[in-house]
């Protein structure tokens, strides 16, 4: 008897069973099998992205073609992806070193970069071939020291879908969970945390300038409300419930699309803000002509005017100084097949450079 309880315990270690749960479906995301492991579900992948939506738990990486086109990437040079995340970017350009070069991917975010390097390395990669660093694309210029000067550079600015479909990570007010919208969860303080200290003006702006939000003012004159009843802002629904509120005055006809917008609007600028993502990208640019070859190539996406103002305005300035030999004249967009494949694509914009 003993002896067949020993063989079972040791085949559940090598299968472990997926997460039970109620129901015919998986409500929580911790149980969703699928989506913590859609590599696994290849058929399930292609049914959804066939309606033009991304899988939860997994990325689609955005203009592909468009960024392999322009860094014209030869077997032998050395590359940085700025941005790992899901890791697809990078996968492409390492089909075209052949396993000859090397690509250095870096993220800080410590749950998803660990996951993205054993899915690269499942692919028949190594470290030969690419290296995952957790560090800040801020500080291009240490990771320069350590791999030396790059032929290319690609920085895709968007939050990943990975960090946007898990409700704990609390990026999107689809699903509740805790209002954190950190990158790095092991450094700075949460959104949560945030709201608590801000100042009324200063939310103001923070909508405004990070955002473009129109109701700015409205819904900051809900959350000071219920922070002076003290009334905690705690989760993603929390701060939809503020929002929704706050709009509450608007035709009952137009409400619901647009408070959804407003919700939108209000966790791209929390976010930028709890991340300091426009200081970030300021260090960077200004980086990242000292870590390119002569003739090294970047390319840069953005999905916020904001973002492309920053990218925009320094290539053209060092441009002028001589640094880059040429820059993108228009902004290159996705095309309408791409955006309907997938409509995360749709605000994306892409700028390059060339390095003198």
């Amino acid at each position: 008897m003993e002896e067949k309880k020993q063989i079972k315990a040791n085949e559940e270690a090598v299968h472990k069973r997926r997460p039970r749960y109620k129901g015919t479906h998986p409500r929580k995301f911790s149980e969703k099998y699928k989506e913590l492991n859609p590599e696994k579900y290849a058929d399930t992948v292609q049914k959804i992205m066939d309606k033009g939506n991304t899988p939860a738990g997994m990325h689609i990486s955005i203009m592909v073609d468009e960024i392999l086109d322009f860094l014209d990437i030869k077997p032998g040079q050395n590359g940085l992806d700025a941005t790992l995340g899901y890791g697809g970017h990078t996968l492409a350009m390492l089909k075209k070193l052949e396993h000859q070069g090397h690509i250095t991917g870096l993220d800080i975010d410590p749950i998803e970069s660990v996951k993205t390097r054993e899915r690269l390395l499942s692919k028949g990669y190594d470290e030969e071939d690419v290296t995952v660093k957790l560090i800040n694309f801020a500080d291009i210029d240490k990771v320069a020291e350590e791999f030396g000067l790059f032929d290319f550079v690609l920085a895709d600015l968007g939050v990943s879908s990975m960090q946007i479909d898990d409700p704990s990570r609390g990026f999107s007010f689809k699903h509740e969970g805790p209002l954190d919208l950190r990158l790095d969860p092991s450094h700075g303080i949460p959104a949560s945390e945030r709201l608590k200290r801000v100042r009324y003006q200063e939310f103001v702006n923070m909508l405004i300038e990070n955002s473009d939000e129109p109701y700015a003012d409205q819904i900051a004159h809900e959350l000071f409300h219920r922070r002076k009843h003290h009334i905690l802002i705690e989760t993603t629904k929390d701060l939809y419930d503020v929002i929704e509120t706050a709009l509450s005055f608007l035709p009952e006809k137009n409400r619901k699309d647009i408070v959804k917008k407003s919700c939108q609007r209000t966790f791209q600028a929390l976010r930028i803000d709890i991340n300091n993502e426009f200081g970030v990208l300021t260090a960077f640019l200004q980086k990242l002509p000292k870590i390119l070859k002569p003739g090294g190539r970047a390319a840069i996406l953005t999905f916020h005017s904001g973002e492309d103002r920053l990218v925009k305005k320094s290539f053209k300035n060092l441009q002028r100084e001589g640094v880059y030999k040429e820059v993108a004249r228009d902004v290159i967009r996705p095309s309408y097949e791409e955006c309907k494949r997938n409509s995360r694509a749709t605000s994306t914009k892409m700028r390059w450079a060339i390095k003198a």
